[in-house]
């Protein structure tokens, strides 16, 4: 078996846009620097954030090397890192996701992953087995799959549960606007089962914090622009709404956001490019959850809206 039981903090840090550091434009048309970037890990860590998440196919590499070289001033044993395969980017080896494991390793300066994922659910029968040896090697703790639907999630329990280990979390879109996860009962298994959901992009990439705006759109030339800025005159009331709340309890937009997803019993993975973003999840992780959960009102009409 594994060697402890996972244990699912309140938030996890994402660094998916950490993958477009140095570049003029990406996927998130972000304009980071490596000091900045050490400076939000600072300021984490002393809030006592420790779960990192990434992934090879953020930046192809960079983002697990910029976190990596973020990190490597404290001692192992003081964070937690989850990283992915993807089975999209698997090349033509005898064992490609023994190769990408090692690829993460060198990138973040570890000798094991916390949590390694299956990125996406491209033949479970075919992949899944290839996590039993190396969570047998100790390269990885724990292990868990992405954007796997449930009958995919219980076929690779089923495949682990024959070698004597299981799935031992979940991460999958979720989100105000983007409950799929939920009503396909993916959330109950998980309860039922005691395995930890993380929820990803529980802010949208950006759109849901009240910061957008048709008059103040998310970058320009972003993919996320692309996917987000046609639906800001849609998302106003529900941003207008998660403001209101946060407002009664000292909060702002995005702390509510997220603090309904902590309310719904997942574990938001919030991307963290700022240091005052460290500030958000403090007071997310107050938040009363009777009062979040006024914005599931606002969020229905918001998605009927921008159908």
């Amino acid at each position: 078996m594994t060697i402890d039981n996972l244990k699912a903090p309140t938030v996890a840090l994402g660094t998916w846009a950490w993958g477009d550091s140095g570049e003029t434009n990406g996927y998130f048309g972000s304009h980071l620097t490596q000091a900045g970037l050490e400076e939000v890990a600072d300021k984490a860590h002393a809030a006592g954030f420790t779960l990192w998440d990434t992934a090879l196919v953020y930046g192809m590499g960079r983002s697990e090397t910029v976190l990596g070289e973020a990190l490597r001033r404290y001692p192992r044993s003081g964070y937690q890192l989850s990283t992915k395969f993807n089975p999209r980017i698997a090349g033509s080896s005898g064992d490609p996701m023994a190769d990408m494991l090692e690829q993460s390793l060198a990138n973040l300066r570890t000798d094991y992953i916390d949590l390694y994922w299956i990125h996406n659910p491209a033949d479970v029968p075919r992949w899944t087995p290839h996590l039993i040896p190396l969570l047998k090697s100790g390269k990885v703790r724990h292990v868990g799959v992405s954007n796997h639907n449930l009958s995919e999630i219980k076929l690779a329990d089923q495949i682990l549960g024959e070698a004597g280990f299981r799935v031992e979390a979940i991460q999958n879109h979720y989100s105000l606007l983007y409950r799929s996860s939920e009503y396909a009962g993916i959330l109950d298994h998980c309860r039922n089962q005691g395995i930890p959901f993380f929820a990803y992009m529980v802010l949208e990439q950006g759109a849901l914090t009240g910061m957008y705006s048709p008059e103040n759109p998310l970058p320009r030339g972003s993919s996320r622009a692309e996917n987000y800025n046609g639906m800001l005159p849609q998302l106003k009331a529900l941003t207008d709404e998660l403001a209101s709340i946060g407002r009664s309890q000292n909060a702002a937009a995005p702390d509510v956001a997220t603090a309904w997803a902590i309310a719904k019993g997942t574990t938001p993975i919030i991307g963290v490019t700022k240091p005052h973003y460290i500030d958000s999840l403090v007071r997310a992780s107050s938040q009363s959850p009777a009062e979040v959960s006024r914005a599931e009102g606002s969020a229905e009409k918001s998605r009927r809206s921008a159908r």
